[in-house]
């Protein structure tokens, strides 16, 4: 589990907006579009493995998937959230 203190100092990489913990729901409805084939990050391509949690930025448009207990604050794996 990521510490709080670690998310709050934690900022989108691209617009420095603050981060927040997804809710569970999101979390699993993003991990059954991984195992359907149907979920890519903003850089296009097909996200492979399922994530344990996600922070998604203050304005709601993308999530960063944590895997393994480690945020992935990169802008090309970046989730968008807008069509969902």
């Amino acid at each position: 589990m990521v510490s709080p203190e670690l998310i709050e100092i934690l900022a989108c990489p691209e617009t420095k907006q603050p981060v927040k913990l997804a809710e569970q729901d999101l979390v699993n409805k993003l991990n059954g579009l991984i195992e359907q084939g149907r979920l890519t990050n903003r850089a296009g391509k097909p996200v492979k493995d399922k994530m344990d949690a996600g922070l998604v930025r203050e304005d709601g448009k993308f999530l960063y998937p944590i895997v393994e207990d480690i945020p992935v604050m990169l802008i090309d794996e970046g989730i968008p959230l807008e069509p969902l």
